[in-house]
């Protein structure tokens, strides 16, 4: 039996980024995985402007893709839209379709938590001056070229780097720890 509290516990004592688990069938791993853990629902978006500029902020000390929890009685594109609208101060004009869903792991109040994220395009027009949402530990909201994404890769998590590389902005990929 898989138990991500004790592997999540031992990835962190040794100083590991990213770790891998082989099995046969992924979807049924990660259902039981979750039922381990707390599970949070959480939504956001890859937003592009209409000079095809995209929209990253930077909090703890990295650049992220704007994001935050489902809410209850909310749908996770309803959340997508409110969390980036709330972290940026924009106004999103287009949801488009799911990039994809990622998954990573963290540690709040004691416990191991799993969060699941469902990733969005968007589309925003006419609304350039961003407005960090401090009190989210915000600290900046940018525009970025296609040819600046490098910027935000050497600086990012392996979760938005997932959705980058999804979306053909980069091709760079975590390296496993080992083979």
């Amino acid at each position: 039996m898989f138990d991500l509290k004790i592997i999540y516990t031992w990835v962190i004592a040794n100083h590991s980024k990213l770790f891998y688990v082989l099995c046969d069938d992924a979807k049924a791993f990660l259902k039981n995985v979750a039922k381990s853990v707390v599970l949070i629902k959480a939504a956001g978006g890859l937003v592009k402007n209409e000079n095809g500029e995209y929209l990253f902020i930077f909090r703890q000390d990295k650049w992220d893709l704007p994001k935050g929890k489902v809410e209850k009685e909310e749908g996770v594109k309803e959340a997508a839209v409110r969390e980036v609208e709330e972290e940026c101060g924009i106004k999103v004009s287009n949801l488009d379709e799911k990039i994809c869903k990622t998954y990573h792991v963290y540690i709040s109040r004691g416990e191991v938590v799993l969060k699941k994220t469902y990733w969005f395009k968007m589309r925003c027009k006419g609304q350039n001056k961003l407005k960090p949402q401090k009190e989210e530990g915000i600290t900046d909201a940018r525009w970025f070229e296609k040819s600046e994404i490098n910027t935000i890769t050497h600086n990012t998590f392996s979760s938005i780097m997932d959705v980058l590389v999804k979306e053909k902005l980069t091709k760079d990929k975590p390296m496993p720890l080992s083979e």
